[in-house]
């Protein structure tokens, strides 16, 4: 088997997903546009800086869309999509999915955004395969809607490993059954690039730019 995994922020999207929904939220009027910007910001340099702490993340990313509830919260995505998400998409990015599609390989998108901001995104792409951090959701309730607590084993740093592990699991496979490639831009996807057969540095950040020269890695540039 032949396994492709994405990343999705500044990898097949030149943007942070996450980041850019809490921009859209403000920009309709869902939270306060200094104290949401100046939290984002803080939360975004921890993320860069490899020291984001996953769960208080997720509790203040998830803050607006717990208080409007699902039907508002959902109407204000496909909005969100249409408005940022399709223009950011790439003729590239598409391409480089298709080719794996069409070559027959297993695509899947691996991320760290939650799955209400990603889930869309990846049908976009094309790609029915989402592993990203899942949200808890009440037990009780007509519509049970998220918590902003995760379930299960966040897909962040070494998470990624973990779950993309317990995804070739629940298809009784291993990794020496598969030959993977996986693409990102991050040192954070360390433990994943280790792991893989084929890594591959895309748009890479600083040290992951080096240490992939370093080990002869793949370097790959989509927004040049």
């Amino acid at each position: 088997m032949k396994l492709a995994l994405f990343d999705l922020d500044h990898t097949l999207l030149p943007i942070d997903s996450d980041y850019a929904w809490g921009v859209f939220t403000t920009r309709i009027g869902w939270t306060d546009p200094v104290e949401f910007g100046r939290r984002n910001d803080e939360f975004f340099a921890h993320y860069k800086a490899g020291s984001l702490d996953i769960h208080d993340y997720v509790r203040f990313a998830t803050e607006a869309i717990r208080r409007h509830g699902a039907i508002e919260s959902e109407a204000a995505h496909a909005q969100f999509m249409s408005s940022v998400i399709e223009p950011a998409i790439t003729p590239q990015a598409l391409a480089l999915v298709r080719e794996h599609r069409d070559a027959g390989d297993e695509v899947v998108i691996v991320t760290a955004t939650n799955e209400f901001v990603t889930a869309p995104i990846a049908k976009a792409f094309g790609v029915a395969e989402l592993i990203a951090v899942e949200l808890e959701r009440e037990a009780s309730g007509p519509t049970p809607w998220i918590t902003g607590e995760i379930k299960g084993v966040p897909s962040s740093h070494d998470g990624k490993l973990i779950r993309v592990t317990q995804w070739l699991a629940a298809r009784h496979l291993q990794w020496a059954d598969v030959e993977s490639t996986f693409y990102t831009d991050s040192i954070n996807d360390l433990a994943l690039l280790e792991r893989v057969t084929h890594p591959v540095a895309t748009n890479a950040d600083e040290r992951l730019r080096a240490l992939a020269r370093q080990r002869g890695w793949r370097i790959l540039d989509l927004y040049d």
